[in-house]
């Protein structure tokens, strides 16, 4: 249950010291625009690339980033103290009633922000951190997915380490399992950053090199002919899935330009297809939800291969893109859930999910007493 107060303190994390901080802001800037001002209280949290948390009022009226004379902020992960924010000064701190870690990437999706959010006791949106992590590493939530009998793209990983002390062999290595063409990423970020499809051995040399300056693993992925669908689902232990999206890439695929900049790529929701294979789209969304232990929310990516009538999931997302443009909240007010809705029903399941967490015992009744 929510509180009963006449306002809930909703902290929305943002920033962050990844490759998506950009991205993040954006996200925040949306989302926040867009919360019911008469059940919440927006507290801004910004999170700068070096690490630093600021409370940054200042952003709900336009201002660019934190000034010069802001007092940087350290959270306080002690479920025995009301603050989570203190003031690294010692003149203030900041309380909160749940958190919406609106990141993207390493240290805010992958599970670290998560864990110090359990640490602290507190109700926050979203998978907790080991949903976050399988689903933020691109080759064990594949290896999740095909063990839970559901199919992918054919794809092997290099280790970064690997591929600097021998960058031919591991190159030999690849073309050994995949064919051409192919994707090479960083197998823990985002938003298309690092990515690049090739079609030969020196175009493959040079895209891992570039995926390697972001992560320590490179997930290298079969290239396929397909239809790009995208599934949003919403909800604990019983998630619903939306409408089916589909992306139509103007150029070779969705890249971060296409994503965030050039607004170019057709947008579909919901998408033009039967309802059969919607059908088959939502359920298998579902399974992959499901699979990794997700909760709160989720955007799930598939390629359809239309000659093979087969349907392979790409990724789980479990902070997907709230920018203006993302799909996450376009398929959701395609279902008829409005964007002001879509932010309560998520807060109202960081609650349902903070007090299963907290039901658990948390000491064991018959312990052997370590003073006596």
């Amino acid at each position: 249950m929510a509180p009963e107060n006449d306002k809930i303190e909703l902290a929305v994390l943002f920033g962050g010291r990844s490759g998506e901080h950009e991205i993040s802001v954006i996200s925040a800037r949306s989302m926040m625009a867009a919360v019911d001002g008469e059940k919440f209280e927006v507290l801004p949290i910004y999170i700068s690339a070096e690490g630093s948390w600021y409370f940054w009022a200042g952003f709900l009226q336009g201002v660019a980033r934190p000034g010069p004379e802001a007092v940087a902020y350290t959270p306080v992960a002690d479920p025995g103290r009301r603050p989570f924010l203190v003031r690294l000064d010692g003149s203030g701190e900041l309380t909160a009633d749940v958190i919406f870690p609106l990141l993207h990437g390493p240290y805010g999706e992958d599970g670290t922000i998560q864990g110090l959010l359990e640490l602290a006791a507190l109700p926050y949106v979203g998978s907790g951190p080991l949903a976050a992590a399988l689903a933020m590493d691109k080759e064990l939530s594949k290896n999740m997915l095909r063990a839970n009998g559901i199919s992918t793209v054919d794809y092997y990983a290099v280790s970064r380490r690997a591929f600097e002390e021998d960058g031919d062999h591991v190159t030999l290595e690849v073309e050994q399992r995949l064919r051409y063409p192919l994707f090479v990423k960083p197998a823990n970020l985002g938003s298309s950053i690092g990515i690049r499809k090739v079609k030969d051995r020196a175009s493959l040399k040079e895209a891992l090199a570039e995926a390697a300056r972001y992560d320590a693993k490179v997930l290298c992925e079969q290239a396929v002919n397909a239809r790009e669908f995208e599934c949003a689902v919403l909800g604990n232990e019983a998630p619903q899935a939306s409408p089916v999206g589909e992306i139509v890439p103007a150029g070779d695929f969705y890249d971060y330009e296409a994503k965030y900049m050039r607004d170019d790529a057709e947008l579909h929701a919901p998408a033009d297809i039967e309802e059969a294979l919607s059908r088959r789209v939502q359920d298998l969304a579902l399974r992959a939800f499901l699979s990794h232990g997700c909760a709160g929310l989720a955007r799930v990516d598939f390629f359809y291969l239309p000659d093979r009538d087969v349907l392979l999931v790409n990724e789980l997302n479990t902070m997907p893109g709230f920018t203006p443009i993302s799909m996450y909240p376009k398929l959701w007010q395609a279902a008829g859930l409005s964007y002001a809705d879509l932010i309560g029903r998520l807060v109202d399941l960081a609650f349902e999910s903070h007090a299963e967490r907290t039901r658990s015992l948390l000491r064991y009744e018959d312990a052997v007493d370590v003073n006596g």
